[in-house]
């Protein structure tokens, strides 16, 4: 056997290995989620080795046939499913659909609103990401701390003092909705594009949960569709356009703006996504939050800071909880891996130095899609107790955790019945 060879196959190891530990594990990232089987088949379908460059029946290609019906399927039921006019499924990020945005919408110098990194925004409006990249010049709202959400009153004042060209709600420790409503006076009087950055929390949105922001006065969501979106590695943009000059700026936002091809192997599975949502995404949605909120009940119950517990802890998949006393969230996140439960340490709004921050983020996004309910939520709080506060053995905890695991290996809210794919797809 050839070096080479040797060295494929070590790959091909390391990924089987993958499958079995996260199989055997409690993933509770709160940015992953599972694919449905059947959207699985998309992704090594021959859609994956070709090109697509442009809008359906205006490519720069041939041999577009079928990926163009595709295409025009899934755009129509984004559409459907998130009740607006115009839907783009060529993102093939989130970030990236952030960037096409940016770039459609503001320019160099132009003022952009937004929360800061240390209360939970994601990396794309830092100086180092995408609104940097554009040139933006950055203002944040207040934000209060208690309430884990934005400060109407100062954000009012900020946006009018502003005068941003956007103004944009989303984070990354997405708790609750962000006061779009409450600030509607504000962004009217200004006249700014309204954008919503639903990375986290699209899944919830689309299944009617947690807040609708295109009712509420956003023009234009972004998101990744792999988080509460149980979809591919991939992104969306949707909504409402004030106009057709908006629109095509978006179009061309997107291409030729930050992609070339969009990846249609995930545009194909991100179109069965949307279906399998329109059908389940209601129920499952709901189940989320009501984990989340049982997950963050039951570690309070156990002496865990979780925040926000005023408040029901989140109303999203996410809660964030405060593990200084503990050791801190690096240290304490990497003795939940030791036991197989996966998450990841988490700045709180009072921290500064984002390698050694005091909190740890929990979703609850990925166990409900196994299947697991409210009652399962008091079992996985007390494994995470005794890893975190009792600091019991994690190989001890890792045991106990692959038995809860092994009545959790099928994916629920999606197609599956009589197709292949699902006898095919296994979590171990």
């Amino acid at each position: 056997m050839s070096d080479m060879r040797n060295e494929a196959n070590y790959i091909v190891e390391q990924v089987d290995k993958h499958h079995d530990w996260f199989g055997d594990s409690l993933p509770m990232i709160a940015s992953e989620n599972l694919i449905s089987p059947l959207a699985r088949e998309m992704l090594v379908s021959d859609f994956h080795d070709r090109y697509a460059e442009g809008l359906p029946g205006e490519r720069y290609y041939n041999g577009n046939i079928y990926v163009d019906k595709v295409e025009i399927k899934a755009i129509e039921l984004a559409k459907k499913l998130f009740g607006c006019k115009h839907a783009d499924v060529r993102p093939i990020s989130g970030t990236v659909a952030n960037l096409g945005l940016l770039k459609a919408l503001g320019k160099h110098g132009d003022n952009i609103t937004h929360c800061a990194l240390s209360d939970g925004a994601h990396i794309s409006t830092a100086k180092f990401g995408a609104v940097g990249l554009r040139g933006l010049v950055s203002h944040t709202y207040p934000f209060d701390t208690h309430e884990m959400n934005i400060d109407v009153d100062g954000a009012r004042r900020t946006i009018l003092e502003v005068k941003p060209k956007i103004a944009l709600f989303g984070l990354s420790v997405f708790l609750f909705p962000a006061p779009v409503k409450e600030l509607k006076d504000a962004l009217d009087e200004v006249g700014c594009y309204v954008w919503y950055d639903g990375a986290h929390v699209l899944g919830l949105i689309a299944g009617g949960k947690f807040q609708d922001p295109l009712r509420e006065g956003v023009e234009v969501i972004t998101g990744s569709t792999h988080k509460t979106f149980p979809g591919p590695q991939h992104g969306i943009l949707v909504g409402n356009p004030r106009d057709e000059k908006m629109e095509r700026s978006l179009n061309a936002g997107i291409f030729p703006g930050v992609t070339s091809n969009h990846h249609l192997h995930a545009m194909a599975a991100l179109g069965i996504s949307l279906a399998e949502h329109i059908e389940f995404g209601a129920e499952y949605a709901d189940q989320v939050i009501r984990n989340a909120q049982a997950l963050g009940q039951a570690l309070h119950e156990r002496g865990i800071k979780v925040l926000c517990e005023h408040k029901g802890f989140t109303a999203s998949h996410i809660i964030a909880i405060d593990v200084e006393e503990h050791g801190g969230g690096a240290p304490c996140s990497q003795l939940l891996e030791d036991a197989n439960i996966i998450a990841n340490m988490n700045m709180l709004p009072r921290d500064t130095k984002p390698k050694s921050p005091s909190g740890i983020r929990l979703g609850s996004q990925e166990l409900t899609r196994i299947g697991m309910k409210e009652s399962h939520m008091a079992e996985v709080a007390e494994l995470i107790k005794r890893v975190v506060a009792d600091k019991e053995s994690t190989s001890k905890v890792k045991e106990d955790v692959i038995k809860l695991k092994a009545d959790f290996k099928n994916i629920h809210y999606c197609f599956h019945d009589g197709h292949p794919a699902y006898e095919r797809f296994h979590l171990v």
